[in-house]
C-alpha cells in the first residue's frame, strides 16, 4: 500500500469543514490499509491540545478524532516552533501521542511519502 502524509495548517475550528474532511480522509485511508502520517503546523497545532474544545456550533470533535487516529497507530507530529508561537491556546500542553517535531522531520516525511495532502 502507499504512504500518505497529511499536513494540517489551519485553525481546526475555522468555520469550514476542511479539517474535519481531512481527518475523515486520513481515517479512511488508514482503514483501507495505507500508511498515514499527520503533521500539524501553524494554528492546527491546537488540535493536539486538550484545551481545544469543540465550539457549540460544531457537531464534530476534531481533537477526539485526532486522538482516535493516534490510538490506531497513526503517527502525529507537531511543529516544535509552532507549538509555542501558534494557536489560540498558546503554551497549553499537548496530549499523549502528539510528538514534538521539526522541519527536518517534515522534510523527511515529505520525501518518503507517496502522496502529500495539505489541509
Amino acid at each position: 500500500m502507499s504512504s500518505v502524509l497529511c499536513i494540517f495548517k489551519d485553525n481546526p475550528y475555522d468555520g469550514t469543514d476542511v479539517t474535519w474532511n481531512g481527518l475523515r480522509l486520513a481515517g479512511q485511508l488508514q482503514k483501507n490499509g495505507h500508511e498515514v502520517r499527520i503533521f500539524l503546523m501553524n494554528d492546527s497545532v491546537d488540535m493536539a491540545r486538550d484545551a481545544c474544545k469543540k465550539p457549540l456550533e460544531y457537531d464534530q470533535d476534531l481533537t477526539q478524532m485526532l486522538k482516535e487516529l493516534i490510538e490506531k497507530q497513526v503517527p502525529v507530529k507537531v511543529c516544535g516552533t509552532c507549538m509555542a508561537r501558534c494557536g489560540i491556546h498558546k503554551n497549553e500542553p499537548y496530549f499523549a501521542g502528539a510528538e514534538k517535531s521539526t522541519m527536518a522531520d517534515l522534510a523527511e516525511w515529505t520525501v518518503s511519502s507517496d502522496k502529500v495532502l495539505t489541509f
